[in-house]
């Protein structure tokens, strides 16, 4: 298809729904004057399971394929480390690999061609001697305030926190060069290490890049969806009772778009998907019971019927739900045909073992009646029985008792 379009539509099509581009004069000289695909790459830190939000920036991929482009997906093993041990150094191999194996699952259901794609295992380059270099040669112009400001809304947040923090972002600068790209890719909640690198690389001697910025979709209980909360996103192999009982229980008040996450997945998901399956327009089918079926191509029409009460949260979640769940079908079959991503699942995600908690017997002493009731017995008559019997039977005669407590018999003590 790319070689239909033109350079201004392909132009179009890279900056569509993105939020915010920075420098998208670069996009335009390698489009328009040097006339070859723009690179891009896409990072993702392999820590928690990936979700439902993930389809976000898998459909700008596929916009970006469509237009021409080389997109470079950078499977960041290393970062998902360095942030506040997100993800154990033993499990970030597995983990990255488990990532691999849904982001294509992913593409394949949204119709995108994944042998147009590349892969890249950060450790895989990260790990060199010249990028080892070039950290210290960048660690060495950008200050701790700099460092620390750019990763705030990526980073976790913790009180005294570890200097891994500050080399992420540094690292994410980094890999544009390291990449060799035009632009990066990701939401715009990365803005501040997107301008750490436009400002920083070239103090190393390294070009400027592009950044596009996808809004952030909010998640389901309002804010930010994140994977450490699974009351705010669902899983990609998350089960169908599971899904509707979280939709069912989602943030969505009647009348409010704003902030609204079922909305932003219409918007950003399940429209977008919708189109590209079809090859043609987008659609969304909102059933009712007494009524023709609600049908939107276009969001604004969506949020408007959405403020007039039109259409309720009631009549919003069902269809949501089951468009989702049309959606995460294939990927769930594509799991349970794949044995070797159950195995990795399995390695990257092992069970938590749960320790049960020792009941702490108490101990009051072996001569106390009863304490040991099965090593010794005391009976009636004063004597014990049982297997631990001479460490508590003082003796029968005063010779005895005398052995036993190591009494000497010549007069001193």
């Amino acid at each position: 298809m790319a070689e239909t379009l033109s350079a201004d539509e392909k132009i179009a099509l890279i900056k569509e729904q993105l939020q915010e581009v920075l420098k998208p004069e670069i996009i335009e000289d390698v489009i328009k004057k040097q006339n070859r695909p723009l690179v891009i790459y896409w990072g993702t830190a392999t820590t928690g399971r990936p979700h439902c939000g993930y389809f976000v920036p898998m459909v700008k991929i596929a916009h970006f394929l469509k237009a021409g482009c080389k997109v470079k997906i950078l499977l960041a093993d290393i970062h998902g480390f360095l942030d506040n041990l997100k993800a154990p150094i033993e499990l970030v191999k597995f983990r990255a690999e488990y990532y691999k194996f849904v982001i294509i699952a992913l593409l394949k259901s949204v119709n995108v061609p994944i042998e147009r794609l590349e892969f890249v295992l950060g450790s895989s380059y990260q790990l060199s001697e010249k990028y080892t270099m070039d950290l210290f040669r960048l660690s060495s112009v950008v200050t701790e305030h700099d460092a620390k400001k750019a990763g705030a809304e990526v980073v976790k947040q913790v009180e005294n926190s570890t200097l891994s923090g500050l080399i992420y972002p540094l690292m994410q600068a980094l890999d544009e060069e390291h990449l060799g790209v035009d632009a990066q890719f990701g939401g715009v909640d990365q803005r501040k290490i997107f301008t750490l690198a436009a400002e920083q690389l070239p103090r190393v001697n390294y070009k400027e890049r592009a950044h596009l910025m996808n809004p952030m979709v909010p998640g389901l209980a309002g804010g930010k969806m994140s994977s450490s909360d699974p009351d705010s996103k669902i899983d990609v192999l998350e089960v169908a009772d599971v899904v509707r009982r979280k939709l069912k229980k989602a943030h969505a008040a009647p009348k409010e778009v704003d902030g609204n996450g079922i909305i932003s997945f219409v918007e950003y998901v399940l429209l977008p998907v919708s189109a590209l399956k079809s090859g043609g327009q987008g659609k969304f089918v909102v059933e009712r019971k007494d009524a023709e079926p609600l049908i939107y191509t276009d969001i604004a029409s969506l949020k408007k019927d959405y403020v007039a009460d039109i259409l309720m949260p009631q009549m919003l979640k069902p269809a949501t739900t089951n468009a989702l769940l049309e959606l995460l079908q294939p990927i769930q079959e594509e799991y349970q045909r794949t044995p070797e991503w159950q195995e990795i699942d399995k390695k990257a995600y092992p069970p938590v073992e749960v320790k049960k908690k020792e009941k702490k017997v108490k101990d009051r002493g072996t001569r106390f009646p009863g304490t040991a009731a099965k090593d010794v017995e005391a009976k009636p008559d004063g004597h014990v029985e049982g297997k631990e019997k001479a460490k508590v039977d003082l003796a029968e005669g005063a010779e005895d008792a005398m052995r036993n407590l190591d009494v000497k018999t010549n007069g001193t003590v």
